[in-house]
C-alpha cells in the first residue's frame, strides 16, 4: 500500500470500494486499504493487483470470481502509518457491514492501535461512501477534531442516495449480496431491475422493460433525488463506459445546481457482484 502524504491532526482511512476519482486519495492524504479478489484460485488486492477489466473478462467467460475482506493486519498497518506520520486520531470509513466483513477487520485492528481510531459504517459503497470520505478529509484538513470529522462523514452519508441498474441479477445472487432483491430473480427475462441502497442493503427499487428505459429512469431518479439543492453526483459503471458517459452528459444538462460530477468505473470487488453492464448514479446533497 503506497504511503500517503504527511498528516497532522486527524487522518482518514477508507477501503478500496470507495472508488474515488483517480488521484483523489493521494491528493487528500486518505489511506486506502484494499479488499481481496479471488479469481481462478489466486488472491489479489483490488486496485493494486487486479482491476475491473480483468474481472469483467473473467465473468464473461464463466470463471468463478469471489471477494473477501482485508485482513486486520492491513488495517493495522494503515493506522500505524497514520500515527507515525503525525496523526493524533484516525477516522476509518468503510463499506456497509451488510455487504462485507471489512468493518469487523477494521475494528479488530483499531482495538490494538496506538491511538484513537473511530470506525464508521458507511452503510453504502462506491461514491455513496466516497463523497463522505472526501467531506471528512476536507474537514480534517481544515483542523476539525476526530468527533467533528465523524459528524461531517455521517451528515454526508445521510444526504446521499445511490441507485443502480444491472443487466442481470445472477452475479448478485451468486455472491449472496442480493438481499430483498432476491424476489426479482424469478421475473421474466425481459424485466430490467433498478436497485437502490437502503439501510446498507441492496433493495429493489423498480422494474422496467428495457435497458433503454432503465437508462432514462436513472436520469429521472437522479433529478428527483437532487431536487432544488446543490449536489455532487457520481456515475459508476462496469465495462459500460459509453452508457456512463451518456448518463453523465444528460445529468450535466438537467441538474442546474450540479457542483461536482465524477464518472468512475467500479473496481473488481463491486464488479464481481454486479457483472458487466452495471450502471449506477450517486447523488449527494450539499
Amino acid at each position: 500500500m503506497p504511503r500517503a502524504r504527511q498528516t497532522r491532526g486527524v487522518a482518514v482511512v477508507t477501503d478500496s470500494t470507495a472508488y474515488l476519482p483517480s488521484g483523489a486519495a493521494d491528493a487528500m492524504g486518505v489511506r486506502v486499504v484494499p479488499l481481496q479478489v479471488i479469481v481462478g484460485g489466486g488472491v489479489r488486492a483490488e486496485g493494486n493487483e487486479i482491476g475491473p477489466d480483468e474481472v469483467a473478462e473473467a465473468l464473461r467467460h464463466g470463471q468463478a470470481v469471489s471477494t473477501s475482506r482485508p485482513s486486520p493486519t492491513l488495517f493495522a498497518a494503515a493506522y500505524r502509518d497514520a500515527f507515525a506520520a503525525g496523526a493524533s486520531s484516525v477516522v476509518s470509513v468503510h463499506i456497509s457491514s451488510e455487504m462485507s466483513g471489512t468493518l469487523d477487520a477494521a475494528r479488530l485492528a483499531a482495538n490494538d492501535a496506538d491511538g484513537e481510531v473511530l470506525i464508521v459504517d458507511s452503510r453504502s459503497v462506491g461514491m455513496g461512501m466516497g463523497f463522505a470520505v472526501q467531506a471528512g478529509a476536507e474537514a480534517a484538513k481544515a483542523g476539525a477534531a476526530a468527533d467533528a470529522v465523524v459528524d461531517v462523514v455521517n451528515r454526508t452519508l445521510a444526504n446521499t442516495q445511490a441507485y443502480f441498474y444491472v443487466d442481470t441479477l445472477e452475479f448478485l445472487r451468486r455472491g449472496g449480496r442480493i438481499g430483498a432483491a432476491r424476489a426479482l430473480v424469478g421475473s421474466a427475462l425481459s424485466v430490467k431491475p433498478l436497485l437502490c441502497l437502503r439501510d446498507g442493503r441492496i433493495e429493489p427499487f423498480e422494474r422496467v422493460r428495457t435497458s433503454a428505459k432503465a437508462m432514462a429512469r436513472l436520469q429521472d431518479i437522479a433529478v428527483d433525488a437532487a431536487g432544488d439543492d446543490p449536489v455532487s453526483v457520481a456515475v459508476h459503471h462496469l465495462a459500460a463506459a459509453t452508457r456512463a458517459e451518456t448518463l453523465a452528459q444528460a445529468l450535466d444538462l438537467r441538474l442546474p445546481k450540479l457542483d461536482e460530477l465524477v464518472t468512475t468505473e467500479v473496481g473488481a470487488v463491486v464488479g464481481a457482484h454486479t457483472g458487466p453492464g452495471m450502471l449506477a448514479v450517486v447523488v449527494c446533497k450539499r
